[in-house]
C-alpha cells in the first residue's frame, strides 16, 4: 500500500473505529468507558498528560453514540467517571493507613464507595445529555453544558469535593491556566471538556470544530504567556516569611514518647538563624502535637519565640467546654508581639469521615469512624473570614481543602494574600500533595492574590498572584522556607464577577446546540 492510499484511508478507519464503538455490547462499553476514564486521569498532575484527558472525553462522546437509552449512557458516564476517580485519587487509601489497625479494613470499601460515588456525577451528566442527543456538533454541546452542570454540582452538594476537575488537566502549562482569572476553573473545566470531547468529531470527518478549539486553546496559551512576561514581581515591604515545614509523620504526631521532640523540633526550626530576621512564622494545620490553649508552658514559649518584633500564625486544634463536655475545632491561631492572641480561625468547610461523619449515628453503628481521633465530630466556623495580621496586610486562613472551593475563599472585605495550612500527609507521598499545590495556584490566578502554603511534610510554597511558585520546601523534607510576600494586584474578572463566565458559557453551549440542530435539519431538508 502506497503512502498516497494510506493517506486517504485515514478517515475511513477513523469511521470504522467510530462505528465499532458504537456498535458494543453494553457491558463491553463500559468496560471502554472505564479504561478511557482511567487513561483520561494520567491527564492531572503529577503526571500531566492533557492529551490522555482530552481524549478521554472524545471516547466518552462516541461511547454515549451508541448507547440509545438514557439508562446506558448513565453506566457509560458512571463508568468513564470510576475509572478517572479511581486512578486520579487513588492517593486517598493513604490516610486510612496512618491509623491501620483502626481504619485499613474500610479501605476496600473507599477504593469502591468514594470513586463509585463521584462517579454518579458523570452519570448524571451522561445520562442529561442523551435526553438531547442529535449525531453531529450539537450533541458535542450537549455532553458539555450537561457535565460542566454536574461537575459543578459535585463541588456543592454534601459539601462538596470539586477535586481534579477538568480545568486542572492544565497543570503543565502556567500559560492556559491564566484564563482561571477570566473563566475560573469551572469556566476552564467547561471549555477543556469541549475541547477534548470536539475530537469526537473528527471520527466523522467534521474539523471545524476541533480546529476551534485548538485555535482558542492556542490564543488562551498565547495571551497566558504574555500575561506572566509582564506580570510584576513587587513585594509587600517589611514582611519577612518564614515557613516552618517540621515533616512529622501524621502516625508519629501524637504519640506520647514524641511528643516533647515535636514541639521541640517546631520551636527550633522557628527560631534557627537566618539571613534576615523573619517578621511572620508560618507554622501548618495543627501543628503542635497538643491542644494548644491548655498548655501555660507551650504559651510561655510561643511569648518568648515571637518576643517584641514577631508574629506567629499556627495551625492548631481549639477546645472549648461546654456542659455536654469538650467541643473541638481545627483552627488557625495568630498571636502578635510576646505572645498576644490577636486573632482565632475556626475551619468552617471540614472534611466527611475526616472530621465529622455524616450520619454519626448510622455510621458509627456500622463500625465506621473518623480518621481524625478526636471524640465527636469537629464543630465548624461561621464562613471566610479577613483577619488583621500584626506588620502585614489582612488575610484570608484557609485550612487544608479549604482552598479548593473557588467561591468560598475570600470574604466581602478582599484580603490581600491566602493563609494555607494544611497537613498533607495524610494524601500519601505523591499525587495528592501535588495535585493540592496546583489548586492553591489555581486559587492564587482566580483571585489575583498571593497564597502562602504551610504543609507539615510538604508541599510548602510561597505562589504569587499570578499562579508562579516563588519557593518551595519539597515533599518529606524538613526544614524552613524564607521569603518575602509578594504582592496582590488588582481583582481580576473571576474575582469581581464569580461564576458569570461559567454561566455565560453554559449559556453558549445550549444555543450552539440548538444551531447546530437547525443547521443539521436545513442540510438533511436540502438533500431531500
Amino acid at each position: 500500500m502506497n503512502r498516497l492510499t494510506r493517506i486517504a484511508e485515514r478517515p475511513y478507519r477513523m469511521n470504522r473505529l467510530a462505528g465499532w464503538m458504537r456498535g458494543l455490547s453494553p457491558w463491553r462499553a463500559r468496560g471502554i468507558a472505564f479504561a478511557a476514564g482511567a487513561l483520561s486521569a494520567l491527564g492531572f498532575v503529577p503526571f500531566a498528560i492533557v492529551p490522555l484527558l482530552l481524549l478521554g472525553y472524545a471516547a466518552l462522546v462516541l461511547l454515549i453514540d451508541g448507547a440509545g437509552t438514557m439508562r446506558r449512557a448513565a453506566w457509560i458516564g458512571w463508568a468513564f467517571g470510576f475509572g478517572q476517580f479511581l486512578v486520579g485519587l487513588h492517593w486517598i487509601g493513604f490516610a486510612f493507613l496512618v491509623d491501620a489497625s483502626e481504619h485499613e479494613w474500610q479501605i476496600p470499601f473507599v477504593a469502591v464507595l468514594f470513586p463509585g460515588g463521584l462517579a454518579l456525577f458523570f452519570a448524571a451528566g451522561a445520562a442529561l445529555a442523551q435526553r438531547f442527543w442529535h449525531d453531529g456538533a450539537s450533541r458535542i454541546f450537549v455532553l458539555t453544558a450537561a457535565l460542566s452542570l454536574t461537575e459543578w454540582l459535585r463541588g456543592h452538594i454534601l459539601t462538596g469535593f470539586p477535586w481534579n476537575l477538568a480545568g486542572y488537566g492544565w497543570g503543565a502549562s502556567m500559560g492556559v491556566m491564566q484564563s482561571a482569572a477570566l473563566f475560573g476553573i469551572y469556566g476552564l473545566t467547561l471549555l477543556t471538556t469541549l475541547f477534548g470531547a470536539s475530537l469526537a468529531e473528527l471520527a466523522s470527518r467534521r474539523f471545524v470544530l476541533p480546529l476551534s478549539m485548538t485555535a482558542l486553546f492556542a490564543l488562551m496559551f498565547l495571551g497566558g504567556e504574555i500575561r506572566l512576561a509582564a506580570a510584576s514581581n513587587d513585594v509587600v515591604d517589611g514582611v519577612r516569611l518564614r515557613i516552618v515545614q517540621p515533616n512529622i509523620a501524621q502516625a508519629d504526631k501524637y504519640r506520647p514518647e514524641l511528643i516533647e521532640r515535636n514541639w521541640d523540633r517546631l520551636l527550633s526550626l522557628s527560631d534557627a538563624p537566618a539571613k534576615a530576621r523573619p517578621t511572620h512564622i508560618l507554622w501548618p494545620e495543627a501543628a503542635p502535637p497538643f491542644v494548644l490553649t491548655r498548655s501555660a508552658t507551650a504559651l510561655d514559649e510561643i511569648a518568648v519565640l515571637t518576643g517584641q518584633d514577631r508574629v506567629l500564625i499556627a495551625g492548631a486544634v481549639r477546645a472549648l467546654r461546654g456542659p455536654d463536655g469538650a467541643h473541638y475545632y481545627n483552627s488557625l491561631y495568630i498571636f502578635g508581639h510576646g505572645g498576644q492572641l490577636v486573632d482565632v480561625y475556626d475551619k468552617f468547610h471540614l472534611v466527611p469521615f475526616g472530621e465529622y461523619l455524616p450520619l454519626e449515628s448510622v455510621m458509627g453503628a456500622l463500625g465506621l469512624k473518623k480518621l481524625v481521633g478526636v471524640a465527636g465530630s469537629f464543630g465548624a466556623g461561621d464562613g471566610p473570614h479577613t483577619v488583621d495580621v500584626p506588620g502585614a496586610p489582612p488575610a484570608s486562613p484557609l485550612v487544608c481543602y479549604e482552598i479548593l472551593f473557588p467561591g468560598a475563599v475570600v470574604a466581602d472585605d478582599r484580603p490581600r494574600w491566602l493563609i494555607n495550612v494544611t497537613d498533607d500527609s495524610w494524601f500519601g507521598p505523591w499525587a495528592g500533595p501535588r495535585q493540592h499545590l496546583l489548586v492553591a495556584q489555581t486559587r492564587a490566578i482566580e483571585q489575583g492574590l498571593p497564597v502562602v502554603r504551610a504543609a507539615n511534610t510538604g508541599i510548602s510554597a510561597v505562589v504569587d498572584p499570578y499562579g508562579r511558585v516563588r519557593a518551595r520546601l519539597e515533599l518529606d523534607s524538613m526544614g524552613t522556607l524564607d521569603s518575602t510576600l509578594p504582592a496582590a494586584i488588582e481583582p481580576p474578572p473571576f474575582a469581581r464577577s464569580g461564576p458569570l463566565a461559567l454561566f455565560l458559557l453554559l449559556a453558549a453551549c445550549v444555543v450552539g446546540a440548538v444551531l447546530a440542530v437547525q443547521k443539521r435539519a436545513r442540510t438533511e431538508r436540502g438533500h431531500i
